[in-house]
């Protein structure tokens, strides 16, 4: 046996990593460092807390999570608040999928009109703050075209997040060597089958990593619309703290929330990509 990986374009040993890499890169030290950062911060959080005054809570955090009444069990306002923010992340997403897969193709497309408009797009949304372009969905074009809090939620959401998606499929499309675009002229392939069945199967794999980062980058972002009271996982904790006061108890579990979720969708895309190398 030997501790050297093998290359598999060459057969020939990989070199051993150094060290320190292989100290730090160790799932166990991750861990532990991970939950010494969050111990450190709960400990600040708590002395701080006890520096205030303030009168912890925790015992009645249960009661907004689950509950057993007369007529059986019943969900709390966070689960729901979950429920709502996962609704709204997801049809966010879809769309900002499709308006980055559209804009990416027009930048691709090698027409000057094409190129031009998805640039200005890029451009434009990128440097307008997120909370600025939810008052302009809103308060501007809401009342225009009839756009309620929540269409105006979902539109804000997806046009952001589809200039991050745009740059992140046209990385992924490029990545697709030139042989293969070739390889699919050659035999008479249309551009919609080539990208139908050649590049976008192939892209997968190097879109996974930061398309992840940006699912989660999108669950946090939409935290941002309970400022318009969107009701959501943020807009719920913001109405149990108006009425109990508990501010510590209900943001540090609507941060563990968010904490799981978060990781849950990381280690789901792990294992996709584990798959799909796998299979490559």
């Amino acid at each position: 046996m030997t501790d050297l990986g093998i290359s598999r374009g060459t057969g020939q040993p990989l070199p051993k990593p150094p060290y320190y890499k292989r100290f730090f890169g160790s799932s166990l030290v991750s861990v532990v460092i991970y939950a010494v950062i969050v111990g450190l911060i709960a400990y600040g959080s708590y002395s701080g807390a006890q520096g205030m005054g303030y009168n912890w809570q925790w015992y009645r955090v249960p009661q907004f999570l689950y509950r057993n009444t007369e007529i059986g069990f019943e969900w709390g306002e966070i689960p729901i608040g979950l429920v709502a923010t996962i609704n709204l992340s997801v049809i966010s997403f879809l769309l900002a999928t499709a308006i980055g897969l559209l804009v990416a193709l027009l930048r691709l497309s090698g027409l000057v009109v094409g190129t031009s408009v998805a640039v200005a797009f890029l451009e434009l949304i990128r440097n307008i703050p997120l909370l600025v372009l939810l008052y302009l969905f809103y308060y501007v074009l809401g009342p225009i075209f009839g756009f309620n809090r929540y269409t105006a939620s979902i539109l804000t959401l997806a046009v952001f997040h589809s200039a991050l998606i745009s740059e992140i499929l046209r990385a992924g499309i490029n990545a697709v060597p030139t042989g293969q675009w070739e390889a699919a002229k050659s035999i008479g392939m249309t551009p919609y089958q080539t990208y139908k069945y050649i590049v976008l199967p192939q892209s997968v794999r190097f879109m996974l990593p930061p398309m992840t980062g940006e699912v989660v980058h999108l669950i946090k972002s939409s935290a941002i619309v309970s400022v318009i009271a969107v009701a959501e996982l943020t807009t719920f904790g913001r109405n149990i703290i108006s009425d109990t006061y508990m501010s510590f108890e209900i943001w540090f579990t609507i941060a563990l929330v968010y904490l799981v979720v978060t990781l849950i969708l990381s280690i789901g895309v792990s294992y996709l990509e584990k798959k799909y190398a796998v299979d490559q």
